[in-house]
């Protein structure tokens, strides 16, 4: 219970990251933070006090933070599109990545112009457009939210979590 996912938001409600249980109790113990929402029900005993579970807590305080940049990399590009083939959607198997528009037509290597292909549609496009293939993308491309990109690691978020999220 005590590495159970809880969402840590600034003081305007913001999301700043994931945290588990046994420091979110710290920082409910050294005052840092509010609960905002808990877990139903369960609850976490010491020896002389008794703590609602948190699954959400905001800080006291307004943090400023400087957003990380998400390298691109050929691994973030296939963990933004979750592992699917944006071309045929297919989520096993190989998967590489493909230029939209062909670096030999000026493509660039951009968070906008790069998807998640498996090989067979990575080879079946080649060196053409979508349009001279007839090809369809599941999703248009683009940079990810270093917050989401960071949630997608842990699956689904807890339902309690969704006022409080996001989604770019």
């Amino acid at each position: 219970m005590l590495r159970t996912p809880v969402l840590l938001l600034n003081q305007n409600y913001e999301p700043l990251t994931i945290l588990r249980v046994r420091r979110a109790i710290t920082l409910i113990v050294l005052n840092k933070v509010d609960l905002i929402e808990n877990e139903d029900g369960r609850l976490l005993h010491s020896i002389s006090l008794t703590f609602r579970v948190p699954s959400v807590i905001r800080l006291r305080y307004f943090v400023h933070i400087k957003r990380k940049e998400i390298s691109l990399t050929k691994k973030n590009i296939i963990k933004r599109d979750n592992h699917q083939c944006q071309y045929c959607g297919k989520k096993s198997g190989m998967m590489t990545t493909d230029h939209i528009i062909p670096k030999a037509r000026g493509g660039d290597d951009l968070w906008e112009n790069l998807v998640c292909a498996c090989l067979e549609c990575n080879n079946r496009k080649g060196n053409k457009t979508l349009h001279e293939k007839r090809m369809k993308l599941i999703r248009k491309p683009k940079r990810p939210n270093y917050f989401t990109f960071v949630l997608n690691e842990i699956g689904s978020p807890n339902v309690k979590w969704q006022p409080f999220l996001f989604y770019s």
